[in-house]
């Protein structure tokens, strides 16, 4: 067995304990080249795990594209959760509609509104969620767990492709023939809202596009960071 097939069904086992110890469960597609992976997994193995995507209103055409390529391919059906529109309103009269330039504290605000709330929503009444993570991605996620209690939200949170290369992601999505966002063909590995997000050059780190005028240590919109303590996984 190569070393991607060992992976592929250490992920699928990962989705079937969640599933089973942790119902409901829910996967958080960002639509990346990573979550597209954990889609087809799914969709094929644990069906029972419900999706969603969280649309900021400020996604580039290509990943609006992409979620009709699931719709249409999936049979797992992806939900879309919104920012409420009584808290993006306040934050642009008060701060301009691209006012997440000007400061770390402006754009964490944005990011607030735009993926946190919409967030909160999406996992009430969940009592796993999974993502699409890995160490290799960001600085940021070096001491992620294949599990952990994330006590932000109060549930258990996977990371199955943890340890996945980012050529391992890729070498299943052309094996596969999975969809994924054509804005990866233009150099852009790593894609969130459009404004946050550029194509990078060869040598830069897979993060560099994104929120690229700051600190790669504030790298993180806020979804993924806070008091969540490790828990050892073992698959069973």
């Amino acid at each position: 067995m190569s070393d991607l097939q060992t992976k592929i069904a250490q992920t699928i086992a990962v989705l079937q304990q969640a599933a089973r110890e942790f119902a409901p469960v829910t996967f958080a597609n960002s639509l990346g080249a990573e979550d597209m992976v954990l889609t087809d997994l799914i969709a094929k193995h644990q069906p029972d795990i419900s999706l969603f995507s969280l649309d900021t209103g400020r996604l580039p055409q290509e990943t609006y594209d992409l979620m009709q390529k699931v719709r249409e391919r999936y049979s797992v059906p992806l939900n879309v959760f919104y920012p409420d529109a009584t808290q993006v309103e306040p934050y642009v009269a008060q701060h301009g509609v691209n006012g997440f330039y000007d400061s770390v504290d402006n754009r964490k605000a944005c990011c607030n509104v735009r993926k946190v709330q919409p967030l909160k929503r999406a996992l009430a009444g969940k009592k796993a969620w999974i993502t699409g993570m890995r160490r290799e991605q960001a600085v940021t996620r070096g001491s992620l767990e294949v599990s952990s209690f994330d006590a932000d939200h109060g549930l258990q949170k996977f990371n199955p492709l943890l340890d996945w290369t980012n050529a391992e992601v890729w070498e299943y999505i052309k094996a596969n023939d999975v969809p994924y966002n054509a804005l990866h063909d233009q150099f852009y590995p790593s894609i969130g809202c459009a404004p946050c997000t550029r194509a990078i050059t060869p040598g830069e780190d897979i993060r560099a596009g994104r929120w690229w005028w700051e600190d790669p240590q504030n790298k993180e919109c806020g979804l993924h960071v806070g008091k969540s303590s490790a828990l050892k996984f073992t698959a069973k």
